[in-house]
């Protein structure tokens, strides 16, 4: 799956860069997304963030590419590898920002891990 954002005056630190835990949240809502589309019905909360390194920093008006990959999967968790790029949209090009995994659990009513039902 992949999914874009602007990033905004709103979303920078006091230097002009973008706030390291915007991307972590949208990271986060992204890597969600694909996992709640791809196992429907599955309530899904986040419990794990691999590594975080931003690579380089992003700027007001850079254009944000999420590209989200499916990982592991055990019974009643999943892993998605997400990576952001940055597109210059002047030169027509991109470079990775940041990379991460995200680990989902699957909960029941009760908020108890349940399985995840497959496709």
């Amino acid at each position: 799956m992949e999914s874009y954002k602007l990033v905004l005056p709103e979303h920078l630190n006091h230097y002009g860069y973008l706030f390291g835990g915007n991307m972590l949240k949208w990271t986060d809502e992204v890597s969600w997304i694909a996992a709640s589309r791809e196992f429907p019905g599955c309530r899904f909360v986040t419990v794990a963030m691999d590594r975080v390194e931003f690579k380089k920093g992003v700027r007001q008006g850079a254009i944000l590419r999420f590209s989200v990959n499916r990982g592991e999967m055990g019974n009643s968790s999943v892993r998605y590898h997400v990576t952001v790029y940055c597109d210059d949209i002047e030169l027509g090009t991109e470079d990775p920002v940041f990379a991460t995994t995200v680990t989902f659990v699957c909960l029941d009513e009760e908020g108890g891990k349940a399985r995840i039902a497959r496709n």
